[in-house]
C-alpha cells in the first residue's frame, strides 16, 4: 500500500521558516519524481516544486528563492524547507507523485 505522510506544518509569523517532511512507503521512492503542491481555502491545487530522480529541482515563481525541495532516498523522505514565509503561503501542503498524493499538513502564516 502506497503511503505519503506529511508533517512539519504549523503556525508561524510572516518572515519565519518551517521544514516539511513527507515519509513515503509502498513504492520505490528513489525511482519516482516527487513534488510538493498546496491548496489554499477556496482555491485549486497549486504546484510549487518538484525534484526528479537525479535531484534536479524546479520551483514555481511564487516560491523560487524562498523554498528548497530535497530528498533523502535512504530514508524514503521528501523535504520542503520554507523560508521568508508570507501570509499568502497559508495552505495545506501535500507531497505527491504522478499517481498519489498525501493528505497534507496545514501551514498557517500570520501577518
Amino acid at each position: 500500500e502506497v503511503q505519503l505522510v506529511e508533517s512539519g506544518g504549523g503556525l508561524v509569523q510572516a518572515g519565519g521558516s518551517l521544514r516539511l517532511s513527507c515519509a513515503a512507503s509502498g513504492f520505490t521512492f528513489s525511482s519516482v519524481a516527487m513534488s510538493w503542491v498546496r491548496q489554499a481555502p477556496g482555491k485549486g491545487q497549486e504546484w510549487i516544486s518538484s525534484i526528479n530522480i537525479s535531484g534536479s529541482t524546479t520551483y514555481s515563481d511564487s516560491v523560487k528563492g524562498r523554498f528548497t525541495i530535497s530528498r533523502d532516498n535512504a530514508k524514503n523522505t521528501l523535504y520542503l524547507q520554507m523560508n521568508s514565509l508570507k501570509p499568502e503561503d497559508t495552505a495545506v501542503y501535500h507531497c505527491r507523485t504522478p499517481l498519489w498524493r498525501g493528505r497534507g499538513t496545514q501551514v498557517t502564516v500570520s501577518s
